[in-house]
């Protein structure tokens, strides 16, 4: 098997994800110097929405659905996150849109290798009500996917 030479990882800011961060600067730097790409989907809200969302999902779930947690803020996180974890060649991009789309656009503009996102979402109300975005990742790919255990 040779080494991934274009990885993908998508973030949306929580610790979970970032774990998939991690991981993926492993694999970069296991590489030995494959370039990771770092996509953070958020979707402009109105105050209302983030009110609505923290009703039905709670604090901790609703700033994925609407986007209130400024994604190149993100971006900066996950990108230290991944130098400290070995990636040397590293590009972030903030793409307005759902994550399941966002992503699975952003391995094919990339020429991605492999496709990395947490597993959290896969048995969580939010999960069941949005819809997972690893499982629907794994669906969409044309790529290899690696499913984080960050849970």
């Amino acid at each position: 098997m040779s080494a991934y030479q274009t990885i993908v990882v998508g973030t949306d800011g929580s610790e979970t994800s970032l774990k998939a961060v991690d991981r993926a600067g492993e694999i970069a730097r296991a590489g030995k110097g494959a370039k990771l790409v770092i996509v953070c989907a958020y979707v402009p809200s109105e105050p209302r929405d983030v009110d609505r969302a923290q009703d039905v999902l709670g604090d901790d779930d609703a700033y994925q659905i609407v986007g209130s947690t400024p994604a190149e803020d993100t971006l900066r996180t996950a990108a230290d996150r991944a130098k400290a974890a070995g990636a040397l060649a590293i590009e972030t991009i903030a793409v307005r849109g759902e994550p399941v789309k966002s992503l699975s656009a952003a391995a094919r503009k990339h020429h991605a290798d492999l496709l990395i996102v947490g597993n959290r979402g896969l048995n969580t109300l939010a999960g069941r009500i949005l819809g997972s975005v690893p499982l629907a990742v794994t669906h969409r790919a044309e790529c290899d996917v690696l499913i984080v255990h960050t849970t």
